[in-house]
């Protein structure tokens, strides 16, 4: 049995530490993500194609994460940014994407994408523009809404996607 001592001091060490774990639980609390609820019911996509694609045409297509190394807007083009990527073959990669209504150049500088590696080079506004960035699409109301796929900053340069 607990003399009267002990069970005052117990008591009091109590009191003293409530309120420390009270801030430890309230900082873990502020720290926690908090989900954001997204209303997509006004949202529209483009139907599924129709069309299949044979695995063998599908596994051309060379998908892999890029970094963003420099994202800056293309001098006398209202939409284009000009990307400069490492793709993980040592070489730096330039890819232009008309997607400077939807983002800011510095907004994705060190962003990991997703980009198509192997299609020819297009020639945009002068430039060799060699791939292409991986962007969603959709309508809102009416207007047009596009995503760039940003994804984990763990995966590496030149990982490839199946």
């Amino acid at each position: 049995m607990k003399s009267q001592g002990a069970s005052k001091n117990e008591a009091n060490n109590a009191a003293q530490t409530a309120p420390a774990a009270k801030a430890v639980a309230e900082t873990v609390a502020e720290a926690a993500p908090v989900k954001v609820e997204i209303d997509f019911s006004n949202v529209e996509v483009e139907p599924l194609f129709e069309d299949m694609v044979d695995f063998e045409t599908f596994s051309k297509s060379d998908f892999r994460a890029v970094k963003v190394k420099e994202c800056e807007a293309v001098p006398k083009s209202k939409k284009l940014l000009k990307f400069v990527l490492d793709d993980g073959s040592g070489e730096d990669r330039v890819i232009l994407s008309g997607i400077h209504d939807y983002y800011e150049p510095e907004e994705l500088v060190g962003k990991t994408l997703i980009a198509i590696t192997n299609l020819p080079p297009r020639k945009m506004m002068g430039i060799d523009s060699c791939g292409m960035i991986i962007s969603a699409t959709h309508l809102v109301e009416g207007r047009e809404g596009l995503n760039v796929l940003i994804v984990d900053d763990k995966i590496p340069a030149g990982a490839k996607l199946y």
